[in-house]
């Protein structure tokens, strides 16, 4: 029935009602928490166009996994800073690197807390490309089979040092299938895959690369991260890495990409990481610093847009943040 029988109001009218109805829930164990780690200079060292996150060194890092536990999120993802880099990437699937040495620490210091690993070569080559180069006809590009390998001895490495989750970002094409071969082959079959399914060649990642050192060294990524304008190549990535043997999928960046989030959910039955990146935070914290903004309520309304959206895991710099807001509910 129309109005005046039907007032949609009348479910509004208090917050116990509000809370009663609501159809989306938000909790700081949906959350993971992106975590920089370097193997070398102080142990924190502040990224200007990121105010609050920090590049660590590994007992720093092990520190802050504390810090998230003892919050109730549910885990952090990993990304290396190592102190040299070379053409392959090597420190990537050095046993004691960065990130293997800062599982094994955090692992010590938080055993609840789950453990991601960002398996990529793009911190670790000296190019900052995700891969192996090769000479072609139109210059320098990856070369994709080459590098699947490098990517799996990476994963196994991790999966070595501790960790919970291994999560390929590369976008090469079959390393889902790679990876989760090699995995096996080496006794790690119970070791999840999140794969950064449909991971765009995006304008968000800028802070990102400035704080990592992994901006590339000649041209662009373009080659092999996704079109920002294609819906069905999402879709089409994201099944292909579940045929694959992916256990979670993932969208990234996040805030602009709600369709696709919602899309693949409907197609399908993996859970769903939705990753709010860097120059998403950074535009976030920037308005909020110059008083437009109120920093809470927008950063809980994006993280809860996510999760109406369709996303069962949210990464975000705003973890440790958010999970305080959600506890003073």
């Amino acid at each position: 029935m129309a109005f005046p029988q039907t007032r949609m109001r009348r479910l509004r009218a208090s917050a116990a009602l509000r809370g009663l109805v609501r159809e989306t829930s938000l909790g700081a164990d949906q959350l993971v928490l992106p975590l920089l780690v370097s193997e070398s200079g102080p142990p924190r060292a502040p990224i200007e166009a990121m105010p609050g996150v920090e590049r660590l060194s590994i007992s720093e890092a092990a520190a802050e996994a504390a810090q998230a536990a003892a919050l109730g999120i549910a885990g952090v993802l990993l990304f290396g800073i190592p102190s040299e880099k070379d053409a392959e990437g090597s420190g990537a699937f050095d046993d004691d690197g960065a990130v293997q040495l800062a599982t094994r620490a955090i692992k010590q210091a938080a055993p609840e807390l789950l453990v991601i690993t960002d398996v990529c070569l793009c911190e670790y080559t000296d190019h900052g490309h995700c891969g192996v180069l090769r000479e072609g006809p139109r210059g320098m590009t990856v070369e994709n089979d080459a590098t699947l390998e490098l990517l799996a001895r990476t994963a196994i490495s991790h999966a070595r040092a501790g960790a919970d989750i291994v999560a390929p970002s590369d976008m090469m094409d079959g390393r889902v299938g790679a990876i989760r071969a090699h995995l096996d082959e080496e006794g790690h079959s119970d070791t999840p895959i999140m794969a950064y399914s449909a991971k765009f060649a995006s304008a968000f990642y800028g802070p990102f690369r400035e704080a990592a050192g992994s901006a590339p060294a000649f041209g662009d990524r373009r080659g092999y991260q996704m079109d920002p304008a294609n819906r069905r190549q999402a879709l089409r990535e994201a099944l292909l890495d579940e045929q694959e043997g992916a256990d979670m999928l993932m969208v990234k960046p996040a805030l602009a990409y709600g369709d696709l989030i919602r899309e693949i959910k409907d197609q399908s039955r993996l859970p769903l990481a939705a990753y709010n990146v860097s120059g998403e935070y950074a535009m976030v914290k920037a308005a909020a610093a110059a008083g437009y903004i109120d920093e809470r309520a927008t950063v809980l309304e994006i993280l809860t847009s996510l999760r109406r959206g369709g996303a069962d895991i949210l990464i975000t710099y705003h973890a440790k943040e958010a999970a305080k807001w959600l506890s003073e509910r």
